[in-house]
């Protein structure tokens, strides 16, 4: 397979939220490199509906938003990491919307046309602190980062290039501590491997979603950082906490579509396709529960009914509101024959966010020198076992911040070592591609009926036997033949389902995310306790 080099200061895995921020602030400092799957704009930020959490309201305190995410996090969030990410908000607030960005605003009541910002609320928050862009913030978001990017000589943005492995020292067999070296790269169009060398490399690869049969991700969340990093030697922890979105659009036709928990925010109430309010029964803010606990209920009362689906249920909204505060949403579910202002929507559950990760500081630091994580794919400790709503486009903007100042203030020198180009298998079998596709089915079958809402070990123990064998066939598969972006991201949601289920069985517990009936109530032994995972290299 033909091979290129390139050289940059700074190598960003990732176009979303989190790799252009950094971007944009490194950019000053040296060439920049931005690596991304598909289009610039395809990531999940760009899907991201409610908004950013953060405090603007005189209503509102850090306290309040700290008290927030402790409580969503059972027991597991990091304080001191809560409460710099939540203190440092607002001006990385300001930073986007000098950069251009456009929050939705409302008229201040009697104050003859002023404005102020349109704060939304969801739940498990206890003031309304989310700023938002009607119902498409993430999509406002990479308008404007990508807008400024365009600006910058400094950057180079790489479309249709698939990540492959990190190159560290200690795979070239070099001396001293681990450091990253910079990434083997795919560019798809081409055809061709890359070799990228570069003085630090940012992940920022987003989650893994299609790791589950069904997710609200685009189809690039395949978990590719964390398998990455993890097999460079990066720790990872706590993978265990995949949050489940409790409304995901039910149709035939509707592909993985979110409805935002904003809905719920503004007064939307969760039905049984009979009708019946069911949400008292399992929490005392009803609708407004943390995801985990409306995620469970609803699997509940599917599985009591037999029901595919429940109902969503905010006719009693007047039109007027629901068209203008959730335009997306009304103008999408109106395509597949739903008025969401007269009749209510079906939704069901399904995977949506990663709260665990790569193991990072809040300055993005991994174990691995040179090797940054910022944003979805790394594991901070804001979130602990369960992401408070809205809080992940805030961790994002805060960290990418971080990560850029310590990046900069203390640069590692120049690569200076001779770095080999990539090596693979020649085979190339047209045949052979339904193979990747029927083990990429599998994994994510298995996962959803073993490793979904509810868990058990009998399930957890059926699907770790099952990945074992299937990571043995693709190794095999994977060295024979060609690289393929197919098989690229075949290796990694494995990789990154083995992750979770060693995760998972870990944990002898129920908290936040992770419920297991053989182990129904939190260990106090787990309070706090990280499920860290490291692979042994040669």
């Amino acid at each position: 397979m033909q091979t290129d080099r390139k050289q940059c200061d700074f190598l960003v895995l990732g176009s979303g939220i989190a790799g252009l921020t950094f971007a944009l602030k490194v950019a000053p400092h040296g060439r920049v490199c931005i690596v991304t799957k598909k289009h610039r704009a395809e990531s999940n930020t760009n899907y991201a509906q409610g908004g950013i959490a953060a405090v603007t309201s005189k209503e509102d305190s850090f306290e309040m938003h700290v008290r927030d995410t402790v409580e969503a996090g059972g027991g597991l969030c990091n304080e001191e990491v809560v409460r710099t990410i939540i203190q440092e908000g607002p001006a990385r607030i300001a930073d986007l919307i000098a950069l251009g960005m456009k929050f939705s605003e409302r008229e201040i009541p009697r104050s003859r046309g002023a404005k102020e910002l349109d704060l939304g609320k969801e739940g498990g928050h206890s003031k309304r602190r989310i700023l938002h862009a009607k119902d498409v913030t993430g999509r406002e978001v990479e308008r404007a980062l990508l807008a400024a990017a365009a600006e910058q000589p400094n950057i180079e943005m790489l479309e249709d290039h698939v990540a492959i492995d990190l190159i560290t020292s200690h795979k070239l067999g070099l001396g001293g501590p681990n450091r990253c070296l910079g990434a083997y790269v795919f560019d798809k169009k081409n055809q061709r491997v890359i070799t990228f060398q570069a003085r630090a490399v940012l992940l920022a690869t987003g989650g893994c979603g299609k790791v589950y049969l069904y997710t609200t991700n685009p189809d690039i969340a395949t978990g590719d950082g964390v398998a990455m990093a993890y097999r460079a030697g990066a720790a990872v922890a706590n993978m265990e906490f995949i949050q489940f979105h409790p409304t995901c659009l039910y149709h035939p036709k509707a592909k993985s579509f979110l409805i935002s928990e904003a809905v719920r925010g503004e007064g939307g109430v969760l039905k049984t396709i009979e009708g019946v309010e069911f949400m008292d029964a399992y929490h005392a803010l009803k609708s407004l529960a943390p995801r985990d606990v409306v995620a469970r209920a609803i699997d509940s009362e599917m599985k009591r009914s037999g029901a595919d689906y429940v109902l969503l249920d905010i006719t009693h909204k007047t039109a007027r509101f629901t068209m203008e505060r959730f335009p997306n949403i009304y103008g999408t579910c109106l395509q597949y024959g739903i008025d969401i202002t007269k009749e209510p929507i079906p939704v069901v559950p399904a995977a949506h966010y990663q709260c665990g990760g790569v193991l990072t500081s809040v300055n993005g630091e991994t174990e691995i020198a040179g090797l940054y994580g910022v944003g979805e794919v790394a594991c901070t400790g804001l979130h602990g076992a369960n992401r408070l709503a809205s809080n992940s486009l805030l961790e994002a903007l805060v960290c990418a911040h971080r990560a850029s100042q310590q990046v900069t203030a203390a640069p590692l020198p120049p690569v200076d070592c001779a770095i080999p180009d990539w090596q693979s298998g020649e085979a190339a079998d047209a045949d052979e591609m339904v193979v990747v596709s029927h083990i990429w089915d599998e994994i994510r079958r298995l996962m959803w009926d073993y490793v979904g809402i509810v868990r058990t070990n009998k399930r957890l123990q059926r699907a770790r036997k099952r990945i074992d064998n299937l990571q043995a066939e693709i190794q095999e598969y994977y060295w024979d033949f060609r690289v393929t972006s197919d098989l690229l991201e075949l290796r990694n949601i494995a990789t990154t389902a083995e992750l979770i289920i060693h995760c998972a069985l870990q944990r002898p517990e129920s908290r936040g995310l992770h419920y297991n009936l053989d182990f129904p109530n939190p260990n106090l032994e787990w309070a706090q306790r990280d499920s860290i995972l490291r692979h042994q290299l040669d």
